[in-house]
């Protein structure tokens, strides 16, 4: 099993006792991985494929657009030092989510605003903050937001090791990470 390239985890690793998991679509999968491993209280990220038909797809596969999966980023985190409401803050801030099979230059069904919740706490924060957020874009002239919300954890489908931190080995790779400018709301602190 490989390493993450900073964190210097195992790969595909269990959340450890007390810690969380999140899945967030928002397109590319490179820029989103890096802005999560970032954040202060992230303890693995990974990038991957989920929401699809196809088991264990290959990146070739899912970029047909005939599997059904988007690209997404697993983050494993601390809850007592950032909070689910903080990474939805980062999920809603830091892409289009009104653009439906695509972001900015990148099309397919693959590049979809996606968000996989794992307990009923973070799906109705999810459902919250996607009502919010809608009103916000709203009053600044975009249209519905079309994320997807998929509850119970569906499977995740690592991508290739090249894939992994990809932009951390390739400093000069392609970000195609772009938000609509509008604030979403402020979460609570998060623990310290």
């Amino acid at each position: 099993m490989t390493d993450h390239a900073i964190f210097h985890r195992p790969l595909g690793a269990n959340p450890p006792a007390g810690y969380d998991q999140a899945i967030f679509g928002m397109g590319c999968y490179w820029g989103v991985e890096r802005l999560f491993w970032q954040q202060n209280g992230i303890w693995s990220t990974e990038v991957g494929f989920a929401g699809g038909e196809v088991q264990n797809p290959t990146y070739d596969q899912v970029k047909q657009g005939d599997t059904g999966h988007a690209e997404v980023v697993r983050v494993i985190y601390d809850s007592s030092l950032i909070s689910y409401d903080h990474l939805l803050q980062l999920f809603w801030e830091n892409h289009d989510p009104t653009q439906g099979d695509r972001q900015g230059n990148d099309e397919g069904s693959q590049y979809r605003s996606l968000i996989v919740t794992f307990t009923d706490m973070q799906t109705s924060a999810a459902e919250a903050s996607k009502i919010d957020y809608d009103n916000r874009l709203a009053v600044q002239g975009f249209g519905k937001i079309t994320t997807q919300i998929i509850e119970g954890g569906i499977p995740f489908w690592p991508a290739h090791e090249a894939h992994q931190q990809y932009l951390e080995k390739n400093p000069d790779g392609y970000c195609g990470l772009k938000g609509t400018g509008v604030e979403a709301s402020m979460p609570n602190p998060d623990p310290i």
